[in-house]
């Protein structure tokens, strides 16, 4: 391998224009990406119709996305000393845009699962890769600038996704929900090839066992999560299968990666404390971001009566929230201690679920434009400042394994809170629904006795449904305000996370490590 294999890229000659129209194209891939993981949520009933098959098995086309990227991001690092970065960096965009259009074409769903699969394995690599260039064009001192850019894309393209997702379906079909990848794919793929530099390439031996290992303990771990409220988790022989395969394999991919000769991942990286704590809190950011965007939207259509677009807009000052901090937090880092920044990130995260449990069936827009922008602001303090603190004592060498294992470890925490929320909300609202329904007596309310609704034929089936239905309405808020206490807890739990920490002694991180 070449000495200047793992120079960062901004240690060569490169103008200031060059640097900004890469930066674009980093960006454009990514936000490409991260779109697509919540575009295709709201276009699943028209997927669905137009395919022919059933609710249970559309969400293959979710799952296998997922699936797929998660036991692909792993090898990122190897791919990219192997190949070298640009040349992995450009044909993942390549075969993301061209799994895009194939996804548009299918005609049936195996072969939009095989096209999903496929594009989950390219999308898997543009994350880390867009990570790692960003930290390598930007000089030490701008590098809380660069996060800052690179954070916007990650946390705004969820919530962009569902309204940009429903606006498509509704004005076309889904399969424009693909389509849109087109002209942005070219776009990125052209200023990559004119404006990211080549790196060196490393030759070194492709740990077979482990990647094999790591990939079922993943696997294993995602279909636990995807299918478990489906089949009532470990009442089903399936979810204990699938759950004893990830823990074994887990626990011998960790003892090998401490006994192997060449592991997947270098152990020493791990000894550097902030990057190891960096990647407990970005699980749990992947947590409170994903978990919260799996709640929001069906609160806001099903019990409050918004369309689709309605509550996509309803979502967007989290956005805007996110924007505004991470501008700031960009700013501060260097100059701030970002311990502090994390810290206050996650006060405010706390302040905006205590907000969001005040939720009420008779509420206006207000409170959820109000905590969604507290929430915002928050997400954005903990992003930018935890991505720069993870990555400054790090040797660049490791930084794009460390982005793919960052990202990994957001995906997981993602997975696993929306699996947690969704799974205690469907039971907090039979709870509560019992529990309601048992205050409701012929002594309270003497249209509920049975026996004198009889006697007004099916206008008492209807009274009946009726309160039935407000009953259940009035149990499924009591279940999204639990669910919402609970994410506030989280948040106030992850707090003594902030004092293992340390800060860097130089804030522009490690110095170049030249391989030999």
């Amino acid at each position: 391998m070449t000495a200047a294999a793992h120079v960062p890229l901004h240690a060569r000659q490169m103008d200031g224009l060059e640097r900004a129209l890469l930066t674009i194209a980093v960006m454009l891939a990514t936000l490409m990406q991260v779109l697509d993981t919540t575009i295709a949520n709201v276009a699943l009933p028209h997927m669905q119709a137009s395919l022919g098959v059933t609710q249970d098995t559309i969400n293959w086309v979710l799952t296998s996305y997922i699936v797929a990227s998660a036991i692909a991001i792993p090898i990122t690092g190897w791919l990219a000393d192997k190949v070298g970065r640009k040349r992995l960096f450009i044909w993942a965009v390549v075969a993301f845009t061209v799994t895009s259009m194939l996804c548009a074409a299918a005609q049936n769903l195996p072969e939009m699962v095989l096209f999903r699969a496929l594009q989950g394995v390219a999308g898997a690599f543009i994350v880390p890769l867009a990570q790692a260039v960003l930290f390598d064009i930007n000089p030490p001192e701008n590098h809380g600038k660069a996060m800052a850019l690179f954070g916007g894309g990650i946390m705004i393209g969820p919530i962009l996704g569902p309204v940009l997702g429903g606006w498509l379906t509704d004005s076309f079909n889904w399969r424009w929900v693909f389509i849109v990848n087109l002209p942005v794919g070219i776009a990125a793929t052209v200023m990559l090839l004119r404006f990211l530099p080549r790196t060196g390439t490393l030759s070194r031996r492709f740990d077979l066992f482990g990647f094999a290992l790591l990939a079922l303990a993943i696997g294993g771990l995602q279909m636990v999560l995807d299918r478990g409220e489906q089949v009532d988790w470990f009442n089903s022989w399936e979810i204990w299968i699938e759950a004893g395969v990830s823990l074994s394999c887990a626990w011998m991919f960790i003892v090998h990666m401490l006994t192997g000769r060449s592991p997947i991942f270098d152990p020493h990286m791990f000894n550097d404390r902030n990057f190891a704590v960096g990647l407990l809190f970005m699980a749990v950011t992947g947590v409170l971001l994903l978990a919260g965007l799996a709640l929001l939207p069906p609160l806001l259509q099903q019990l409050l009566g918004y369309s689709v677009l309605d509550s996509g807009f309803l979502t967007a000052p989290r956005g805007i929230g996110t924007l505004i901090s991470m501008l700031i937090a960009g700013r501060l880092v260097g100059k701030v201690d970002t311990r502090i920044l994390i810290f206050t990130g996650l006060v405010l995260m706390a302040v905006s679920l205590w907000q969001m449990a005040g939720f009420s069936l008779q509420m206006d827009s207000r409170p959820v434009i109000v905590s969604g922008i507290v929430q915002g602001l928050g997400l954005g303090l903990i992003f930018v400042p935890l991505q720069t603190l993870a990555f400054a004592t790090l040797a660049p060498h490791y930084r794009t394994t460390a982005a793919s294992l960052l990202n990994l470890a957001r995906n997981v925490g993602g997975s696993i809170g929306i699996s947690m929320v969704t799974t205690l909300l469907a039971r907090n609202i039979q709870t509560s629904h019992a529990d309601l329904a048992s205050h409701v007596t012929p002594f309270k309310l003497p249209v509920a006795e049975p026996a004198l609704l009889q006697q007004f034929g099916s206008a008492g089936d209807s009274a009946l449904a009726l309160l039935n239905a407000e009953v259940t309405r009035q149990a499924a808020m009591v279940a999204y305000i639990d669910d919402f206490h609970l994410m506030m807890l989280l948040s106030l739990a992850a707090l003594p996370l902030v004092l293992l920490l340390r800060r860097p002694r130089q804030a522009g991180g490690a110095q170049p490590v030249l391989a030999d």
